[in-house]
This record gives C-alpha cells, sequence and structure tokens, in this order.
C-alpha cells in the first residue's frame, strides 16, 4: 500500500516538475519574444537612437536657418545677395550670362569623355 502511495507521489512530483518546466518555458519565450519582449525593446532602443540622431540634426539645420532669417531680416548685404542669387538682380551696368542647364536624362551631353 505505501509503494503504491509512493510510485503515485512519485508520478505526481514528475508532473508538477514537467508542468512548472513548460511553464518556466514559456514565460521565458514570451520575456524574449513578447508583446514587450527584449527584442521589441531591442528594436525600439535603436529606434529612439535613430530618431535622437534625426532629431539634433533637424535641430542644426532649423538653428541655421533661423540665423539665415535673422541677417535676411537685419543686413542689407545678405538681401541684396539673396534677391542676386535666387532673383538673379543686378546693379546697374551689370550683365549676367546664363547658360543652358542640360537635360536629366542626357548623360552624353554631361559626360563628354564617351
Amino acid at each position: 500500500m505505501w509503494e503504491a502511495c509512493r510510485s503515485v507521489s512519485f508520478s505526481r512530483r514528475k508532473l508538477a516538475t514537467g508542468a512548472a518546466a513548460l511553464l518556466a518555458l514559456g514565460v521565458g519565450y514570451h520575456v524574449v519574444f513578447g508583446a514587450h519582449g527584449l527584442t521589441v525593446y531591442r528594436q525600439k532602443r535603436q529606434e529612439t537612437h535613430a530618431l535622437n540622431a534625426q532629431l539634433q540634426d533637424l535641430q542644426r539645420e532649423n538653428d541655421l536657418l533661423k540665423g539665415h532669417v535673422d541677417r535676411l531680416e537685419s543686413d542689407p548685404n545678405a538681401i541684396e545677395h539673396q534677391a542676386r542669387e535666387e532673383l538673379h538682380y543686378t546693379r546697374p551696368g551689370e550683365v549676367i550670362y546664363a547658360l543652358p542647364v542640360p537635360p536629366p536624362g542626357d548623360a552624353a551631353a554631361s559626360n563628354p569623355s564617351k
């Protein structure tokens, strides 16, 4: 009788140990590969670093543009330079020579060595 109880108890322990091991494996898998697991966390960290770098680049560009706007608002030479560059304005007596730009699909015209 005692032997049968020990056998049943031993079987229950084996079953409980197996169930606990399966549960631990399931939880471990979820921790690593789940919706909020380590792999997703690593991807989010990489995205965060990339977005922070992009934000810094955009802030630098914004600062440069603000400086340009400030110069255009206060410096007559900057206004003149901008007008001459973009609008092709000239001073009295100056002549602007504009060369034709080759079409973008014309590779032979842009590379005369061939």
